[in-house]
């Protein structure tokens, strides 16, 4: 609660680029939860400082400038960029071989998961920058798509929450809970979905070969 008021207290000054300016640099791997960013952008706007589907714009626009850039940094660099300081820290050799094998298991699905996974966010999109299978209309389409869901959570679970912080921390902890439920749904609608895919495959080769 400590760390949201902070937050809270930076953005009523500065507002919207305080706002924006966080979410990019937690793109870049500022060790900072981007969720309680999103949310202290929302209470500001609970407060009367900014407007809701402003700051909704902005918390999109934010995050989806941070993690574009780490794409590009991946696709235009590739492995030479992972002896930057930032990255070092944050890139180990064994989790981005870990990560290269998922992207070439599941491609695009890799990002849609990652970006509600903060501690493996940053590594998961410069390793889908790196792997050369996936274009960057792909990655933003399908980054923004999952931003989609969880931006509009924590902003608004801000601004409803504005004027009471012990009950928005419980919300916070309910969101966190609501949005791994709703990717634990789509990764298993998906593989069920592969799983159907490749049963319709076999009986289709059973059938030529008869």
């Amino acid at each position: 609660m400590d760390f949201l008021q902070t937050l809270v207290t930076f953005f009523m000054q500065y507002g919207y680029f305080a706002v924006f300016g966080v979410l990019i640099l937690c793109g870049f791997g500022l060790p900072v939860p981007e969720d309680i960013s999103l949310t202290a952008g929302g209470v500001i706007s609970g407060l009367g400082y900014t407007n809701v589907h402003v700051m909704f714009f902005v918390g999109m626009a934010g995050v989806l400038i941070g993690d574009s850039f780490v794409f590009w940094l991946g696709s235009h660099y590739g492995e030479r960029a992972m002896k930057l300081p930032i990255l070092k820290s944050l890139i180990h050799p064994e989790r981005f071989e870990k990560v290269q094998l998922q992207f070439k298991k599941y491609g695009k699905w890799v990002v849609f998961v990652g970006r509600f996974m903060p501690g493996l966010r940053m590594p998961i999109f410069f390793t889908a920058g790196t792997s050369g299978q996936i274009s960057f209309l792909r990655f933003f389409l399908t980054d923004g798509l999952a931003a989609s869901i969880s931006v509009p959570i924590w902003v608004y679970l801000g601004f409803y929450g504005a004027h009471n912080f012990n009950e928005l921390m419980k919300w916070v902890r309910q969101g966190q809970t609501i949005i791994l439920v709703l990717v634990a749904v789509v990764v298993i609608g998906f593989i069920f979905y592969l799983w159907r895919k490749k049963r319709n495959e076999s009986k289709s080769e059973a059938t030529i070969s008869q």
